[in-house]
């Protein structure tokens, strides 16, 4: 189901945010999809963000966005390097942005609207440097 929630034309939205974002940041982000979510979302979002290798970036300034459609979860989940720079309330008010959307079904929109939110702040605190500064993780959405 959490494949088919999200049309090309929606992945294509979320990839254009994500690349946006990542054009004025060294920050890289990333977002994974799926069905169900058992036991503690913050839990699972960890072990997504270790699978996809996001602790591995230079500047530990990743962010996973993880959304488990169907038991309406989720969790955003920043890598040290920016949790040590971010406001203490920075992903609760991106969370609630989100869940403003995800309360009409609007999860494209929702996850559009966190992205944005995100790579503002990521832009302020790792500011994108030409010279050396690389994709470290793939734009592409995963489904679980």
């Amino acid at each position: 189901m959490a494949e088919k929630l999200f049309s090309q034309e929606d992945r294509d939205r979320l990839i254009a945010a994500i690349q946006a974002a990542e054009r004025e940041t060294s920050g890289e982000i990333q977002v994974h999809i799926e069905n169900h979510c058992s036991g503690d979302v913050m839990d699972r979002a960890a072990e997504v963000f270790e699978t996809l290798k996001m602790h591995q970036t230079q500047d530990r300034n990743a962010v996973l966005f993880y959304l488990a459609v169907e038991d309406h979860r989720f969790a955003i989940l920043g890598d040290s390097g920016i949790n040590h720079a971010v406001p203490t309330d920075f992903w609760e008010n991106i969370k609630d942005s989100m869940l403003l959307e995800f309360k009409k079904g609007a999860f494209t929109e929702g996850l559009r609207i966190g992205i944005e939110m995100c790579g503002l702040q990521l832009k302020a605190h790792f500011p994108y440097e030409q010279k050396g500064d690389i994709n470290e993780l793939p734009d592409e959405i995963s489904f679980g």
